[in-house]
This record gives structure tokens, C-alpha cells and sequence, in this order.
């Protein structure tokens, strides 16, 4: 290789095995470049400087021994040592004159581009350090960017600059925690054309919280990407669905983020600002559906030609609307975690909540709060305490790695603060909007990710525990060990749990917690009498014209997390099993619902799918199944019938579904019936005849067969899934379901309680038990333990 060669490189002539060269960062780019293009990638154009252009540099200026002397006695956890000596290194460097040799050379690559894109074309300047991007580590962040340069002059000094930020604190401070000596990594910088962006954002392989692999995550904003990675900005988040993209649409979930500022171009010193973005761009998403399953298309290729988890960074161009990839890069956290040891962090009670925002990880943190909003104070922060601020940058790292939590105003989930805490196994909630405010300096505060979609931070320090258990140890029984899901936010993390499917999925806690209002009163809207009703079902609904399709739209969304996380095992969705007193309480649902004396046995469930007062609401549920399996590809989800008294019901119900498109055994539709009324299990043969299978309620059938109001205190201690009657009519039902070649499980509360009670199911050769997540693993090891017998 020539000496031009060696300090001048472009995309086309580097790789991934560049990165002694070019650093992980340049590396990534030519790779795609190269071999990406051809597949429909676009890759904006650049050249690098190497790093042995760096190193040509620290010997031409003869400042490296002053560097070395600099940092003789340095102490990362000083902080005051740590500032003082790393000014002093960036001020070395930045005195200091490149060689002329190298500015021509500089300036010759920046003259090629003109003639690609145009005279004095912006450019972006990346840094790219040497031993960047391994595995096991991320120098992402640790060096400077500098955005929309625009000249020679300007772009020479800016090559200064990323060579400087070599050293920046963060970056020692990274360095030496991770055993890299400063001297043996040098820094190559990535001069790309820039992409004036209508939009950006960053995208992940994989989910960042869970290490669910089956999905692409991606984020979103107005404007150039920094403020994305800087937590300027809560931005818009996308989840798509690998296994079935391509046939399918598989957007599992749209979630609209604040975006309350843009980054655009600027003149004069500064060349990029940030703006307030105008209410249509708050309300709107930043990507269109098609735009959103292009990019996730391309992270898939991404992934397969790497060969590992990726994270990326894309942009979309405000002239051409084209979308381009801007970096990738390895993600070096879930893919690096020990998959066979699951630790669930478990707080022992709860306290007065003072802020909530989004989770980084499933850990739970306490301390004292230290609220710091800039970083000149970041050096009064001690080991232990939890950081409460407005947002961080890599500027915050040292005192990130010693805190025990951290709570931000801004940002989302792939912004510095979450990206950082997640290497470190820090708690972190991001995005809480005000917790400078609301939490006080000094406070005890327990810091809380471990609850699903929200983290919380609650007063005082709380007991946690943290349960471990090793699942390379655990058999899997001949009885299928099915579970209980509930809400969606939970179920990637619960998939890794040793499972056969989902055996019960409810569409209450979607309908209560995600869409929260009454079916009806969105057909109605906005003819309902409720005025009040109308404004707040306006405002949750404001992103849709026709607010049936809200409806349709959540439902599905919540019901396809939970059939991609368990996908392609079977999960049996129960179909909507609220009663009477319940849809009331949903927003607008008392203008629809009667009141009755005794909701338990009242207007609930299967009565409600044929009846003309709820038929139209019952069609909304029928076409968010029918979208999750048609159109995102979720064949796995099986529907369910709860509180079916008759056979003629039955068959109403399947008459109503295929209607509206849910057609029993077209396209593999199984459709299953609870077992929770005795006549159930009396006409067991004839239901045989018009379902795939019985799930057994054992709530409903305990208090059915005892005459026993379950939620009624006077005569609680007579209610008992244990009571020989209700064993009797379990085992009269296995029997005749295996009479008939028809399935049978349980999904009841009974055998997550009672291990006894689930040993007297495998003994009697049920085919599945569903179960509380919690208690999959006890229970496993108690129906192992019964099957030997």
C-alpha cells in the first residue's frame, strides 16, 4: 500500500477487516458500502483518514511524550484529576499543527466529494477509534462528530478536533476501566457526505431491554439524528416483527414520542441548531408504514451479512426522501449475556410513587438522590448515589459507572443515558418528564425497571430481591408447561422462561391498559352523551379519523407482542371477558352497559358476541385477530371462547367469527372453549363436536360447582379448587376430551397456586398446564416429580 493509501482511504477500499486501520465505525461503512449496496442499502460516500494518518501526526507535531507525561499519576476516579489532566492532553493536541503533507491530502478528498455532490457540500466528521466496536465494548460516543461542515478550512479544523477527542474524559476514563492502553489505539475519522435530514434515528436488531432476537426496534425523529442519542428528544418508536417480514406487514407496535425539538442545519459558527418543532410534528409520525418495514428490511440484512446483533443509524434525505444507513455497528449488550441463567429482580413491596418514565433493563436500584444538572458539578457525585438529571452525554460516564440508578427528564430508550446504563447493568429511567423536580436532593429513592412498560421511582429505600435460577438444568415434562400473559410489555422478557406457548392471553388487561375505552363509544363517537367522555376519547384517539380503527389497531398490537414473543408456539387468545360492571368503567361504557345484581353470571362473555346491544363492539375484536394473523403473519394465535353456557351459543359465536373473517381451521385457526361452567364439562361430547379444544377455568368452575360467589368475603373459606366435586368434574372432562382426540388444558389460578393440584393434573394425563409466569419454574419441577410416579 502506498504512503497516500495509508493516510486516504475511501468506502470502496475498506472492510470489516480494516478496523486496525480505519477503526470498527470506518470499517462498518466501507463493508456496507462494498457489499451492501447491491442489496439495496443506500450508504452515503466518504473517505478516511486512517489512524496511522493519526499517528503520523502525534510524531510530525512531537507532542506524544508530552501526552505520556500528562497523563503520568492519572486517577479516572478523581474527577478533578481526571478533567485537569485531559484539558491539558485536547489542548496539546489541538495547538499543535497538522503535517502539510496530510492537509493536502485532506483537502483532495474533500475536492472529490465536491465533484460527487457539490461545491463546498456538507459533510459529516466522525470519529472512529481503532479497537472501537469490539464485542465486548463500545466506543460509541466516546469521540466527537461534527455535523454539516462545510469548506476546507473548516473541514481541517474539524479532522483536529476528532483527534483530539481521542482524549476526552469519557474516553480515558473508558479506556482504563476497560484495560486499553491509551498509546496502542489510534484514531481514524469517517468524512461522509451528510444527509440533510427530514428525519433520523437509530435502529437495533434486536430488543435493547430483553435480548428478544425476533425483533427490529426503531427510533425516530424530525431533524438530524444527535438529538436521538443525546436524549434531546423522547423519540417515536417502531417494533417489527423478523420471522414473518416480507410476506407480511409486521409492524407489532407504533408509539408516538414527544419530539419537541429538531436539529437542522445552521450558518456561521455553529453549524447545526436546534428548533422547536410545530404541533403537526408532534402528533405525527416520522416514518410512513412502508418506510418503517423498508428500514427494518435492511436491518435484517445488515444482521445476516454481520452474522451477530446489530445497531444502526439512519436518515432520511428532506429533498429525495430517500432513506440512507448512516453507521452500524455491533450491539454489544444482550448479545452478550449468558441466556442460560435467568435473574429476575423482584421488589418485596411497594411505596409512594414519585416519578415514572420508561425502564432501561429489569433491575431495581436504590440510594440516595443526587440531583446534578451540569456537568461541571458531575465531580461532587459519590459511589452509590442515584443520579437524577436532565439528560447525560458521554461527558457523564465517570460518575454514571458508580451510581446505583439513574433518573432523566428527556430521552428514550436509545438515548446516551440508556444505551450507557444498559452496558453497565445500571437501572435507568428515562423520559420522566420532570424528575429534577418532583424528587428532592438528598432523598432515599428506590429506583424501579423491573415492572414491565413503566419504571417507577418510589420514596424510600425498599426491599428487593433478586431470584436466579439456572434453566440448563431444568428438564421439560412430558405435560406442556404452558403461561399466563397478561399484558404485553412483559412478554418478551417472560418468553425466556421454559415454556410450551401461551396458554391463556387476555384481551382485558390490553382493552383496560391500552386502549381504555368502551367499544361502543368509539362506533358512537362522538354522538355520546357524555361530553366529558367525548373530549378525552378526542384527545387519546387524535391520531385517527375513523376511531373504530383505534380499536382495532391497539388490540392488535398488544395481541401480537405476545404472539411474536412466544411465536411460532401456539398462543390461545381469550376473547374479550368483562362484565357488565367492568365495561362500565371503561371510558364512555356506562351509556352501554346495564346494571345487574350479580355481574358474575350475568351478560358476559360468549352471550355478548351474538346479542345486536353488543354485536358491533364484538366485530372490532373479531377484525384486530383477524389483522394480527392476516396481515402481520401471526398464524400461532389460536382464539379462545370464554363463558360459553350452551352448545347453540357455541355455535353462534363461530357463526358471528367467520363473518367477520375468523373462520374455524382456515389458515390453521383453532378455536378452543373454557371449561368453567358444569355444563361444560355434562355436555363435554357435544362441544367436542364444535371445538378444537377446552381450557378449564378453574375459578369459575370452583365457585359454579359450589354455589359460591368468589368475590364475595362471607363465604370465602368454602371456595376451594381442591374440593373433591370440582376434582371429580375435571377428571370426568379430561376423560372425554381424550375420548374425542380433542386437547385439554388448564389455565386457572388453581396449579399456579397449588403445586399438589398441578401433580393431580399430569397424573391424570392432561396435555397442558398454563401458569403464572412467577411460578413456572416451581411447578415444573413439581408435575417433573409427579410424572415419575
Amino acid at each position: 500500500m502506498s504512503k497516500n493509501k495509508k493516510f486516504i482511504l475511501w468506502f470502496n477500499q475498506i472492510g470489516i477487516k480494516d478496523v486496525p486501520l480505519v477503526g470498527g465505525k470506518n470499517a462498518s461503512l466501507g463493508e456496507m458500502y462494498r457489499h451492501l449496496t447491491q442489496k439495496g442499502i443506500i450508504v452515503p460516500n466518504g473517505f478516511t483518514i486512517t489512524s496511522a494518518a493519526y499517528h503520523y501526526f502525534l510524531k510530525k507535531a512531537d507532542i506524544r511524550k508530552r501526552i505520556q507525561q500528562i497523563l503520568v499519576g492519572l486517577n479516572t476516579h478523581n474527577l478533578k484529576n481526571l478533567m485537569d489532566r485531559g484539558a491539558k492532553v485536547r489542548q496539546t493536541i489541538l495547538k499543535a499543527s497538522l503535517p502539510k503533507y496530510l492537509e493536502q491530502l485532506i483537502v483532495r478528498g474533500y475536492r472529490k466529494l465536491e465533484q460527487q455532490y457539490g461545491r463546498n457540500c456538507g459533510v459529516a466528521v466522525r470519529s472512529s477509534a481503532t479497537a472501537e466496536d469490539l464485542p465486548d465494548a463500545s466506543f460509541a460516543g466516546q469521540q466527537e462528530t461534527f455535523l454539516n461542515i462545510r469548506g476546507e478550512q473548516a473541514l481541517l479544523k474539524a479532522c483536529k478536533k476528532c483527534f483530539a477527542s481521542l482524549f476526552t474524559n469519557r474516553a480515558i476514563s473508558y479506556r482504563e476501566d476497560k484495560g486499553f492502553d491509551h498509546f496502542k489505539i489510534g484514531l481514524s475519522i469517517g468524512v461522509q457526505k451528510m444527509v440533510k435530514s427530514l428525519c433520523s434515528g437509530v435502529m437495533f436488531s434486536v430488543d435493547t431491554e430483553t435480548g428478544f432476537k425476533n425483533t427490529v426496534l426503531i427510533d425516530g425523529s424530525w431533524g438530524l439524528g444527535e438529538n436521538i442519542v443525546q436524549g434531546n428528544v423522547t423519540p417515536d418508536e417502531f417494533y417489527v416483527f423478523k420471522p414473518t417480514l416480507g410476506k407480511y406487514k409486521p409492524i407489532l407496535t407504533k408509539k408516538l414520542g414527544a419530539k419537541e425539538v429538531k436539529m437542522i442545519y445552521s450558518t456561521g459558527e455553529h453549524p447545526t441548531k436546534n428548533i422547536k418543532t410545530t404541533q403537526a410534528e408532534r402528533d405525527s409520525y416520522v416514518l410512513s408504514d412502508k418506510e418503517i418495514l423498508h428500514l427494518a428490511k435492511w436491518a435484517v440484512i445488515v444482521e445476516n451479512h454481520y452474522k451477530k446483533p446489530m445497531d444502526m443509524e439512519w436518515a432520511k434525505d428532506s429533498v429525495t426522501k430517500k432513506l440512507y444507513m448512516l453507521q452500524a455497528r455491533p450491539e454489544t449488550v444482550q448479545s452478550q449475556k449468558d441466556w442460560s441463567m435467568l435473574e429476575e429482580y423482584q421488589l418485596r413491596r411497594k411505596g409512594r410513587v414519585i416519578v415514572s418514565g420508561s425502564p432501561v433493563g429489569a433491575r431495581i436500584g436504590a440510594g440516595q438522590a443526587h440531583i446534578i444538572l451540569e456537568t461541571s458539578k458531575i465531580k461532587e457525585f459519590k459511589k452509590g448515589e442515584v443520579l437524577v438529571t436532565d439528560m447525560t452525554d458521554p461527558d457523564w460516564e465517570p460518575i454514571m459507572k458508580i451510581a446505583s440508578a439513574i433518573v432523566t427528564n428527556r430521552g428514550g430508550r436509545t438515548c446516551h443515558a440508556a444505551i450507557i446504563s444498559r452496558e453497565l447493568g445500571i437501572p435507568c429511567i428515562v423520559g420522566s418528564g420532570n424528575a429534577t423536580r418532583k424528587i428532592k436532593n438528598g432523598q432515599k429513592v428506590t429506583v424501579s425497571c423491573a415492572e414491565g412498560e413503566e419504571g417507577f421511582v418510589y420514596e424510600g429505600i425498599l426491599p428487593f430481591r433478586v431470584k436466579k435460577t439456572d434453566l440448563k438444568r431444568i428438564k421439560r415434562p412430558r405435560t406442556k408447561i404452558m403461561m399466563n400473559v397478561g399484558t404485553p410489555e412483559l412478554a418478551f422478557s417472560e418468553s425466556f422462561i421454559p415454556n410450551d406457548g401461551v396458554g391463556l392471553a387476555r384481551e382485558e388487561f390490553i382493552i383496560s391498559g391500552y386502549i381504555k375505552i368502551h367499544p361502543l363509544a368509539l362506533i358512537n363517537y362522538p354522538r355520546l352523551k357524555d361530553k366529558k367522555a367525548v373530549k378525552v376519547i378526542g384527545e387519546l384517539t387524535k391520531l385517527y379519523k375513523d376511531k373504530k380503527q383505534y380499536f382495532i389497531d391497539k388490540l392488535a398490537s398488544g395481541v401480537a407482542i405476545i404472539a411474536a414473543a412466544y411465536y411460532p408456539k401456539d398462543v390461545i387468545v381469550r376473547l374479550s371477558d368483562f362484565k357488565t360492571n367492568e365495561y362500565a368503567n371503561l371510558i364512555g361504557g356506562r351509556e352501554f352497559e346495564p346494571k345487574e345484581d350479580n355481574p358474575m353470571i350475568g351478560w358476559r362473555g360468549a352471550s355478548r358476541y351474538y346479542d345486536e346491544k353488543y354485536k358491533a363492539g364484538f366485530v372490532l375484536e373479531c377484525k384486530a385477530l383477524k389483522k394480527v394473523r392476516d396481515e402481520l403473519g401471526l398464524t400461532n394465535v389460536k382464539v379462545m371462547i370464554p363463558f360459553c353456557r350452551t352448545v347453540e351459543e357455541g355455535k353462534k359465536v363461530i357463526a358471528e367469527m367467520a363473518k367477520n373473517g375468523l373462520k374455524r381451521h382456515e389458515r390453521g385457526l383453532d378455536v378452543y372453549v373454557m371449561c368453567e361452567i358444569p355444563s361444560n364439562v355434562i355436555l363435554a361430547d357435544e362441544f367436542a363436536k364444535i371445538f378444537d379444544g377446552f381450557s378449564i377455568g378453574s375459578n369459575d368452575l370452583t365457585q359454579l360447582t359450589l354455589g359460591v360467589d368468589r368475590d364475595s368475603e362471607l363465604v370465602a373459606h368454602i371456595y376451594n379448587e381442591r374440593n373433591e366435586a370440582v376434582k371429580r368434574l375435571l377428571r370426568q372432562v379430561i376423560r372425554t376430551a381424550k375420548q374425542y382426540k380433542r386437547k385439554i388444558g388448564i389455565c386457572g389460578q388453581a396449579p399456579s397456586d397449588f403445586p399438589d393440584f398441578a401433580q393431580f393434573l399430569a397424573r391424570e394425563k392432561i396435555d397442558s398446564i398454563s401458569l403464572n409466569p412467577d411460578t413456572v419454574i416451581k411447578t415444573t419441577l413439581a408435575i417433573l416429580k409427579a410424572e415419575k410416579k
